[in-house]
């Protein structure tokens, strides 16, 4: 059993930095393909960054901007994210699968991932 918990949202201005954790207080992450997504007011969930066995994955909307990592020793995975933009506003999920890879997980909006957090809400003014 996972319980996800996402933490380091907040608001911040364009171009500015966030970083966001998600720590899981059951099963060890490291064994898991561990996703963040994101879902915009009045839109669907997308998919940002996952990473598996250390691989690391990111949607195009991203890419060069957030960087995911994982400390397994604090059964933690980050997302850092910079040079934040308007849109990506949106509540940050973070969730975590055994039977699916993070890259295809973050394709396919989650589909595959077994636990999810509550979220954390990141808000980009202009």
């Amino acid at each position: 059993q996972v319980q996800l918990v996402e933490s380091g949202g907040g608001l911040v201005q364009t171009g500015d930095s966030l970083r966001l954790s998600c720590t899981s207080s059951g099963d060890t992450l490291e064994y898991y393909a561990i996703g963040w997504f994101r879902q915009a007011p009045g839109k669907e969930r997308e998919g940002v960054s996952g990473i598996t066995n250390g691989d690391p994955y990111y949607a195009d909307t991203v890419k060069g901007r957030f960087t995911i990592s994982a400390d397994n020793a604090e059964n933690t995975v980050y997302l850092q994210m910079n040079s934040l933009k308007p849109e990506d506003t949106a509540v940050y999920y973070c969730a975590s699968g055994r039977g699916v890879h993070a890259a295809a997980a973050i394709m396919l909006g989650g589909y595959g991932m077994d636990y999810w957090g509550k979220g954390t809400l990141v808000t980009v003014s202009s």
